[in-house]
């Protein structure tokens, strides 16, 4: 069972997103598309606006310092990684097979070139991997990768994975689930194999008392965990880089758009919306980089809220952005999104008479979808400065990219 931690439940999301069978296996079989029931194919919603769950959020504090990087050792010996709030971990060999909670770190697996490990995930079919068709010679399949959201989420299911590594955050996970506790952690750990993670979604929480990691403090020292230190660099410079850029091109402070977050899972017709500050921590981390207002920010006291639409109404920004959209195809976020459109106080929002709509990304974002979602989220934003934004296949056009797509593909197929 699952607890309200720092996240409360997410009903609205369990009503709609089914979830696939338990799918026991090893390795993962190359494919084509994604296992989250996307299809990616969207265009605009209106006159050229679409596109954006999960476990809904919570507060975000500041985000304090991680721990030191320890320098990688030769794959033959012994090395240690430490990571809060396991500590210093002890590592016999590099780790061949892996699970993991959220596709976060799931996705710093398949950037370091590991993907074929992944034993399992707690959510599996959360992880929107249709984004990956725009990384020439990627495909990534989830087929063999268990779901323990729904099969079992416990000791016993750890035990049975046997896996080298658990990219779990144990604090985080044993406060959330009623079915795992910290010491059984300890417990696989000592019996298994290492359990190493830091939940970086939301900084802070009234249950925390360790740091939290920004992305690329967690994924280098997920690197560590996998010795794979030349692929965390070449994939932090094509980060620095791209942001750099962005940075560059960006319009004045005083010109950008004020963005408003509303859940792709909230109640259209009803008008029962859930609401997001754009905040700090990685789950948001495109739209911090892009410099846009949070147009919710000074009406919700805390990581989320309920609203009607006449709550809406009156923060309306310029912009709607719907997270987690991307769980769902394009026709089922239009059928959706037209609970909003035809309701009486919310055709009244600026963001839907000027027709600016957008499918947003998934907050459980790790290095490779991040530089994606952010360039989805640039055009979608800025698109005189970067191009106009007409869906998935926009990712796939070369002359639009706004970042080395070849370069990063090399780097996942080691070809660097």
């Amino acid at each position: 069972m699952a607890k309200d931690v720092d996240e409360p439940a997410e009903p609205t999301r369990r009503d709609y997103l089914t979830y696939g069978g338990t799918i026991v296996g090893g390795g993962l079989i190359a494919g084509c598309s994604g296992d989250s029931g996307s299809d990616g194919g969207d265009g605009s919603t209106d006159a050229g606006a679409t596109d954006a769950g999960t476990p809904t959020p919570t507060p975000e504090p500041n985000t304090p310092t991680a721990t030191p990087t320890e320098t990688a050792t030769p794959e033959s010996e012994s090395y240690s990684v430490t990571m809060a709030p396991a500590g210093a971990v002890e590592f016999d060999s590099v780790p061949e097979t892996w699970m993991a909670y959220y596709s976060t770190y799931g996705d710093m697996g398949l950037a370091l070139g590991q993907l074929d490990g992944l034993q399992a995930l707690v959510y599996r079919d959360s992880w929107t991997t249709q984004f990956y068709d725009a990384l020439p010679g990627v495909d990534v399949s989830l087929d063999g990768v268990q779901q323990l959201f729904k099969s079992g989420f416990g000791k016993e299911a750890l035990y049975e994975i046997d896996a080298d590594a658990y990219l779990v955050d144990s604090e985080f996970a044993s406060l959330k689930h009623d079915s795992i506790t910290t010491e059984d952690f300890d417990e696989v750990a000592g019996n298994v194999g290492p359990v190493i993670g830091n939940y970086i979604r939301r900084s802070g929480g009234d249950w925390r008392e360790y740091p939290t990691y920004s992305l690329y403090e967690a994924f280098e020292k997920i690197a560590e965990v996998f010795q794979e230190r030349e692929r965390y660099e070449a994939i932090e410079a094509v980060h620095d880089e791209f942001v750099a850029d962005l940075e560059e091109d960006l319009p004045p402070a005083g010109e950008r758009p004020q963005i408003g977050l509303v859940s792709a899972y909230s109640d259209f017709p009803n008008g029962s919306l859930d609401a997001y500050p754009i905040g700090d921590g990685n789950g948001k981390k495109q739209y911090q980089d892009l410099g846009v207002g949070d147009g919710f920010g000074e009406y919700i006291d805390g990581s989320y809220a309920s609203w009607d639409y006449e709550q809406l109404l009156e923060a309306d920004p310029e912009i709607l952005v719907f997270p987690y959209a991307y769980e769902l195809s394009a026709s089922e976020f239009e059928e959706r999104i037209d609970g909003l459109r035809s309701h009486p106080v919310g055709e009244r929002l600026t963001a839907v008479e000027n027709g600016r709509l957008y499918r947003g990304g998934t907050s459980y974002q790790g290095p490779i979808l991040n530089l994606l979602q952010t360039e989805v989220a640039a055009k979608q934003f800025y698109p005189e400065q970067f191009g106009e934004w007409n869906g998935l296949e926009t990712l796939q056009d070369e002359d639009a990219q706004l970042f080395d797509h070849q370069r990063v593909a090399d780097v996942i197929n080691g070809e660097f």
